[in-house]
C-alpha cells in the first residue's frame, strides 16, 4: 500500500518534516517514491508547502494519508477539494432503493385473504 507521511529531516531536537510518498512497509526515513512538500513545525506559524496537484494525483491512485499528512490537509483545503473531484466517493455514503420482486401479495396466495375459501 502507498501512503503520504512524514520523513524527519533537520537536527537533533529541531524536527522539520518532507511530506513524501512512500510504500507502507518501508522505514520512516527509508525508501520513498516522492517528495510533494514539507513542514517545519518549529516557525510561528507553522510553515507548511505542499504540491497540491501532486498530492491530488496520488490520492486519485489510492494513496493512504496518515494522521497527521491528512490534519495538513485538510488545513490546506486539499482534502476538501479530493473529495469535491471524486463524486464516486461521496455516492457510495447514499442509501440505494433497492426493488424487490415480493412487493406486495398476490391476489392468488392463499394468505391473502382474498379467491379462496378454507372449508
Amino acid at each position: 500500500m502507498v501512503k503520504i507521511r512524514l520523513r524527519r529531516v533537520g537536527a537533533k531536537n529541531k524536527p522539520a518534516y518532507r511530506v513524501v510518498v512512500a510504500d507502507s512497509h518501508s522505514a520512516r526515513n527509508g525508501a520513498f517514491i516522492e517528495v510533494i512538500g514539507h513542514y517545519n513545525p518549529l516557525t510561528d506559524p507553522a510553515t507548511i508547502h505542499i504540491n497540491e496537484e501532486k498530492a491530488l494525483e496520488w490520492l486519485k491512485r489510492g494513496a493512504q494519508t496518515t494522521d497527521t499528512v491528512c490534519s495538513l490537509f485538510r488545513k490546506l483545503g486539499i482534502m476538501d477539494k479530493f473529495k469535491l473531484q471524486s463524486p464516486e466517493l461521496n455516492s457510495g455514503s447514499e442509501p440505494k432503493s433497492i426493488t424487490r420482486g415480493r412487493g406486495s401479495p398476490s391476489p392468488q396466495h392463499p394468505l391473502s385473504g382474498e379467491g379462496q375459501e378454507v372449508e
